[in-house]
């Protein structure tokens, strides 16, 4: 039997460092550990400032999501202050959230996931010169197209809020914005043109309404080869070329699955609070773990530091969080690794597990009994998961099986504005407070959790969903997500382990490829190299 240990550094193509050790025997992965290299601290500068410094700074935490982090933070702020929110104001929220989501799928499968799928190590597939064609970074076909014509969505964002990224045009009370008849009309052209010459006519090769016809596994097969538009369009070969190199074989994580939902109906989320918000939500939350769903709530959730550079001896739920880091040094002597935490959830009868978050946690939620006539009812991917398994391709049409659902939200809600009535109500700055605010952003679960004292905060915690899909063992040793999903992994090239990216990459981690392969027997250096070229 052959080990090996291969340590890859950075793995991502975002932003930040992740860096994965694994160890491979006879060509399988069957141990792994992720680490956040980076240390950002955005809880500790928070921390006695005014409540609103949360929707300055957290915009500031990620470049690609920073609509999400304002997001958030703006309901946890609503919620300590017992704020009123007009409806146009949720309305324009969730436009803003959308459509940056939107943005953020075709950007993310062409520039990050897609260029990997032209790996020489592919190069027997009988698709393989297509996938050149179609996906080679910067010269391919469809990821130039893609990733022009992904900047429109936030377009729309910038009419409402003034720039993108980073703003902070969301406030408590409701939004900074006063949209003109002008406004709605540009918004709806730029929408229409991104639906019409990406969404339709290169990704699906069909009507938005033909492919959420789709509720089985086997109706996903039928509309491949339903006729030769779908076959060819980017989807269709996408589904065609996964099943042919294996991708739906290996990657298959923690199969346990957390969704805070995101969107509300503006009629029923009118005073936020953490009680009335689930029953608020478009798209739903839920937890789904041991085959059952389970209602979210977010005092069950807690954040392990044992194996993070950080100190203290027990979870803790986000509002009595601590967030004191250690010298790495010394943290790695008592068996650390990580600057990010574990968050778990204590899922009853099973006690405190970790749980994947992200667009297929989202289309599992969508699929649990009992939705609302508001909300989203969608079995399509409770079906894939049952009829084979989670996968990195099940993670991938999760992820791009939002890009129509999304765009018919966000044509209805600005259908339902009402340029007449307000979009913002004067809140009462309260000295003292609890605010949970939350929302899925493009990679998933994304919450905010402030504690106001005196009129300042005296703690703000930030758990983010890379965090909870790389985040490292906790104190009972179960992996993380990702950490789990790599086991099992075939690896055909120790000295390019592009299966590693495609695991890493299906998770869409917000952190940023520099490869260093070691003898797990001797520790010496093997190979020093760069996952397919890109960075």
């Amino acid at each position: 039997m052959t080990a090996i240990d291969l340590f890859v550094s950075p793995l991502g193509r975002v932003e930040g460092d992740l860096d994965v050790r694994v160890t491979i025997e006879d060509g399988v992965v069957t141990s792994a550990w992720t680490e956040a290299a980076m240390f950002r601290g955005f809880e500790i500068i928070l921390r006695g400032k005014d409540p609103q410094a949360g929707l300055i700074v957290t915009p500031r935490i990620c470049g690609i999501c920073g609509g999400s982090h304002l997001y958030k933070s703006a309901y946890a702020l609503d919620v300590a202050w017992r704020t009123h929110l007009p409806p146009n104001a949720t309305l324009i929220r969730n436009i803003c959230q959308a459509c940056e989501t939107l943005q953020s799928i075709p950007r993310y499968f062409y520039a990050l996931f897609a260029i990997d799928l032209t790996n020489k190590n592919y190069a027997k597939s009988p698709l393989y010169e297509e996938a050149v064609r179609r996906f080679a970074p910067y010269t391919g076909e469809s990821y130039g197209r893609g990733v022009v014509l992904s900047n429109k969505p936030v377009e729309v964002y910038a009419i409402f809020g003034g720039q993108w990224p980073h703003s902070s045009f969301m406030v408590p009370g409701g939004v900074m914005c006063a949209p003109t008849l002008s406004d709605v009309t540009r918004s709806i052209a730029i929408l229409e043109h991104w639906k019409n010459e990406w969404l339709e006519k290169q990704w699906l090769g069909c009507s938005i309404e033909r492919w959420l016809e789709n509720r089985t596994w086997e109706d996903v097969l039928a509309w491949v080869d339903e006729n030769e538009s779908q076959h060819n369009s980017d989807l269709g070969f996408f589904i065609r070329y996964a099943l042919d190199i294996g991708l739906d074989k290996y990657g298959a994580g923690v199969g346990n699955y957390i969704a805070s939902g995101t969107y509300f109906e503006p009629t029923k989320y009118e005073n936020p609070t953490i009680e009335g918000r689930n029953a608020a939500l478009i798209g739903r939350s839920g937890v789904y773990a041991g085959g059952q769903w389970f209602e979210f709530d977010q005092s069950r959730i807690r954040e392990d530091v044992t194996h993070s550079f950080y100190e203290g001896d027990k979870p803790l739920h986000p509002f009595e969080g601590e967030t004191r880091p250690i010298d790495p040094e010394r943290g790695r002597a008592q068996g650390k690794y990580s600057w990010a935490k574990a968050p778990r959830y204590d899922v009853p009868g099973m006690g405190y597990i970790p749980l994947e978050t992200g667009p297929l946690a989202r289309r599992i939620a969508a699929g649990a009994p009992g939705a609302e006539p508001h909300q989203d009812q969608d079995p399509l991917f409770v079906d894939i998961l049952n009829k084979i398994g989670p996968s990195v391709l099940v993670r991938q049409l999760a992820r791009v099986h939002e890009a129509p659902k999304y765009y018919q939200w966000v044509r209805g809600w600005l259908d339902q504005l009402d340029l007449h009535e307000p979009f913002y109500t004067k809140p009462v700055e309260h000295p003292s407070g609890k605010g949970f605010g939350s929302t899925e952003a493009a990679r998933g679960a994304l919450s905010d959790w402030i504690v106001i004292e005196d009129g300042k905060i005296a703690n703000y915690q930030v758990i983010t969903p890379t965090a909870w899909n790389i985040g490292p063992r906790d104190r009972d040793e179960v992996p993380g997500p990702i950490e789990k999903a790599m086991v099992g992994t075939p690896i055909k090239d120790p000295e390019d382990p592009v299966e590693l990216g495609h695991v890493a990459r299906s998770f869409d981690s917000c952190l940023v490829c520099t490869v260093h392969a070691y003898d797990g027997k001797t520790g010496r250096e093997l190979s020093s190299f760069v996952i397919n070229g890109m960075v």
